[in-house]
C-alpha cells in the first residue's frame, strides 16, 4: 500500500468533489430563482401563473442568484474555518472529551497507549486521545486538517466491547485515514454539504414560522402566511432535494475510502484478526456503530461505521459490515461475535501493555545520574524502571517543559539559559529542569527524539500564555549562545511546528508548487546541507539524492550553506505538492543512506523536515534505502 499515492489520490478526489459541489449549487440556485420568480409571477397574474416579458425582471433574477450563491459561500467558508482550527475543534463538537496523559482509567490508559505505539511506527506526532463518554455503539474518527494537529477519538462503547487487538485494529484504520491524507478531504466535505443543504434549513424555518403565525392568529386575516407557506415549503424541497445530491457525493467518495482503510489497518497492525473481529463484534453489537450526538450525520463520513441507520444503501457513508468482513477475511462463515461482559484492565496491565512497553524500549539504555538520584528511585533501580520514569515525567505538563529544555541545554552557556529561566514564573520548572538535564545529556539523540514525540501531546493540553512563555523560554536556550545549530533547528521547529497548530491556530502550507523544478534552489540547499554532514563522500551523496529526483542540481558550498537558509528551504519545499515532498524525504533519505549508515543528527533532520512538511516518514522508507540507526550523540 503506497499510502502517499492514496493522499494524492485524496487531492484528486477533493477536485471532484469541488466540481461536483459546483453543479449542486448552480443547480440549487437555478431552482431556488425559479420559484421564487414564479411566486412573483403568481401573485402578479392575481393568482393565476401568467409569464410576460414586462413580469420577468432578469436583473432581480441575477441578484437573487448572486445573493445566494454569497450565502452559500458564506456558510462553507464559516464552517471550513471552524473546522481547519484542527482536529480538538471537530471532536468537541461532537462530544468528545480530552483524555489526559497519564489518566487513571485503565481502558483509556490502554487506548492511549495504542494511539502512541502507531503513531511511533508511523514516525508522526502523537495525536491527542478523545472519548465520547455517551456513546454505546462501537465506533471512531479522525480528526485534523494535518499530522500536526490531528486527533482520534473512540466511544465508550469501542473502549468496552473490544480488546487491545481489536481496538488497535480500529485506531489502525483511523491512523490511515491520517497517513492517506483523507483528514483535510473530510474536513472541506463536511464544510461544502452543510452549505449545500442550508437552503432547506432555510425553508424549515419559514414553515416553521408561518405554521406558529396559523396557531396564533386569525385565519381570516391576510398576513402573508400564504406566501410564506408557499416559499417555505418550495425551499425545503429545493434543500432536500440538494441534501440527496450530496449524499450521494458523500456516499461516492465515502465508500472507497474506508476499504482502502480497512487495508492500510491490517498492514498497519500486521493483524487482520484485529480489524476483522472488531467488525464481527460490531455487527453482533445491539448498539452496531450508531452514535447519538446531535451532529453525528453532518460528520457521518468521518466516523469509522456508520453512524445512522439508512434505508437506501447508495446514500450509505460506509460499505455493509459483511462486505468489509469478506474482503479481510475471505473465508468467514457469517456469523458476528457477541460479546456477553464489558472489557475491563487493571493500572497493572496498562504498565504492562504492549503500546507502553513499546515506549519504554524506545526511551532505552541506562540513565546517567549526575549527581543526584532520579526522584522515587534508588540506587538498586533498574533500567526499565528508570526509563518508565522518565516516561512518566512526560505524561505532565511540568515535566515535559522540562524535559524539551533539558534537551537544548548547553553546559557552556548554561549561566545565560538559567538566567533566562529564573525570570519565567512557571512554577517548579527550574527546578525539574536541573534534575533532568544531565541524565538527557548521555542519551543519544535517537533516543532524545523519542522522549520529544512522547512529550508532544503533553504539551498540546497546556494554556496558550504558558505555551507563549515557554516557547518565548525555548528560543532564548537555543539562541544563548548567539547562534543555531542544526540539531537545535529541528528541535524548535518540531516543537513549533506541532504546538502552534494545536494552540494558536495555525494553517498548513498550502500547496503551491506541482513541479519539483520550481523549488530546484532549495532542493540544492536541503540536499547540500546534508551531503555535508557525511564529510568522506559529500559529492556522491549529493548526487545519489539528486539522480533519485532526476534534477540538475548544483551543489552548494559549505560557506553558501547556514541553518537560516535550510530553514526558508524546508518552509518553500513544505508547499509542493504530497507526492512531490514524498520524493523529497526519499532523496534526502537517500543522500543520509549513502555511506550504509544515517547518524543521529540525519535521522532527526529528515524527522524534522518531516513534521515541517506535514509528511509522515514510515521506517520502510528508510529500511528500503539501507539506513541503519547509529548510536552517536548530536
Amino acid at each position: 500500500m503506497d499510502f502517499f499515492r492514496e493522499q494524492d489520490i485524496a487531492r484528486r478526489n477533493t477536485r471532484l468533489l469541488t466540481l461536483l459541489f459546483g453543479i449542486a449549487v448552480l443547480v440549487l440556485i437555478a431552482m431556488t430563482n425559479l420559484l421564487l420568480v414564479g411566486f412573483v409571477v403568481f401573485e402578479s397574474g392575481g393568482g393565476h401563473a401568467s409569464l410576460s416579458d414586462d413580469m420577468l425582471d432578469w436583473q432581480s433574477f441575477i441578484a437573487v442568484g448572486a445573493v445566494i450563491t454569497l450565502i452559500i459561500g458564506a456558510v462553507v467558508l464559516v464552517n471550513w474555518i471552524n473546522f481547519a482550527r484542527g482536529g480538538k475543534q471537530v471532536a468537541a463538537a461532537l462530544g468528545g472529551r480530552l483524555v489526559q496523559p497519564g489518566t487513571d482509567d485503565p481502558l483509556e490508559q490502554r487506548a492511549a497507549n495504542i494511539v502512541q505505539e502507531m503513531a511511533l511506527a508511523a514516525n508522526m506526532p502523537v495525536p491527542s486521545l478523545f472519548v465520547l463518554d455517551e456513546e454505546a455503539g462501537i465506533n471512531a474518527f479522525a480528526a485534523g486538517t494535518s499530522p500536526a494537529n490531528a486527533v482520534v477519538a473512540v466511544t465508550q462503547g469501542a473502549l468496552t466491547s473490544l480488546n487491545r487487538d481489536q481496538l488497535q485494529g480500529v485506531i489502525g484504520h483511523e491512523f490511515s485515514h491520517i497517513l492517506n491524507g483523507d483528514m483535510r478531504l473530510s474536513i472541506r466535505l463536511a464544510a461544502m454539504l452543510r452549505g449545500i443543504t442550508f437552503i432547506g434549513d432555510v425553508g424549515s424555518i419559514l414553515l416553521h414560522s408561518a405554521s406558529h403565525r396559523r396557531r396564533y392568529r386569525s385565519s381570516k386575516k391576510d398576513d402573508g402566511r400564504g406566501a410564506v407557506l408557499a416559499i417555505g415549503l418550495g425551499l425545503y424541497l429545493i434543500g432536500l432535494l440538494g441534501g440527496l445530491m450530496a449524499g450521494l457525493i458523500k456516499s461516492a467518495i465515502s465508500k472507497q475510502k474506508e476499504y482502502l482503510a480497512d487495508a492500510s489497518a491490517v498492514q498497519f497492525t500486521r493483524n487482520p484478526e484485529g480489524i476483522g473481529d472488531a467488525l464481527k463484534i460490531i455487527g453482533g453489537h445491539s448498539a452496531g456503530t450508531f452514535v447519538e450526538t446531535a451532529r453525528a450525520e453532518e460528520m457521518s463520513h468521518l466516523f469509522f461505521g456508520q453512524v445512522r441507520h439508512r434505508l437506501w444503501s447508495a446514500f450509505a457513508t460506509h460499505p455493509p459490515i459483511e462486505a468489509r468482513i469478506e474482503r479481510i477475511d475471505p473465508q468467514w462463515d457469517g456469523q458476528f461475535i457477541t460479546v456477553t461482559a464489558p472489557q475491563t484492565a487493571s493500572a497493572e496491565e496498562a504498565e504492562d501493555d504492549p503500546g507502553h512497553l513499546a515506549a519504554v524500549a524506545a526511551v532505552g539504555a541506562t540513565l546517567t545520574v549526575a549527581g543526584s538520584a532520579l526522584p522515587g528511585a534508588t540506587g538498586a533501580t533498574d533500567d526499565r524502571d528508570k526509563d518508565a520514569l522518565l516516561l512518566q515525567e512526560t505524561k505532565e505538563s511540568l515535566g515535559a517543559m522540562a524535559l524539551v529544555l533539558g534537551m537544548a541545554w548547553d553546559p557552556r552557556h548554561e549561566e545565560t539559559q538559567w538566567r533566562a529561566l529564573s525570570e519565567v514564573e512557571i512554577k517548579g520548572l527550574a527546578e525539574t529542569t536541573q534534575r533532568w538535564c544531565q541524565p538527557l545529556r548521555a542519551r543519544s539523540a535517537a533516543q532524545r527524539l523519542h522522549l520529544l514525540e512522547l512529550c508532544l501531546p503533553t504539551l498540546r493540553g497546556i494554556s496558550v500564555p504558558q505555551y507563549q512563555t515557554f516557547r518565548a523560554l525555548l528560543m532564548s536556550w537555543i539562541s544563548a549562545d548567539g547562534k543555531t545549530a542544526l540539531s537545535e533547528w529541528c528541535l524548535f521547529q518540531m516543537v513549533r511546528h506541532t504546538l502552534d497548530a494545536a494552540l494558536l491556530d495555525t494553517r498548513p502550507a498550502r500547496p503551491r508548487h506541482k513541479s519539483l523544478s520550481g523549488v530546484s534552489s532549495e532542493l540544492a540547499i536541503a540536499l547540500g546541507t546534508l551531503a555535508h554532514l557525511t564529510e568522506e563522500s559529500t559529492v556522491r551523496a549529493f548526487e545519489r539524492g539528486q539522480d533519485l529526483l532526476d534534477l540538475p542540481l548544483t551543489l552548494p558550498e559549505t560557506p553558501s550553506l547556514s541553518v537560516a537558509e535550510f530553514g526558508k528551504a524546508v518552509d518553500t519545499l513544505a508547499e509542493c505538492y504530497p507526492l512531490l515532498k514524498v520524493q523529497v524525504l526519499k532523496a534526502m533519505a537517500a543522500v543520509a543512506a549513502d555511506d550504509g549508515e544515517i547518524s543521529d543528527l540525519e535521522i532527526t533532520l529528515v524527522k524534522a523536515m518531516a513534521v515541517v512538511m506535514d509528511c509522515p516518514v514510515p521506517d520502510v522508507m528508510l529500511e528500503a534505502h539501507g539506513i541503519k540507526l547509529s548510536t552517536t550523540n548530536i
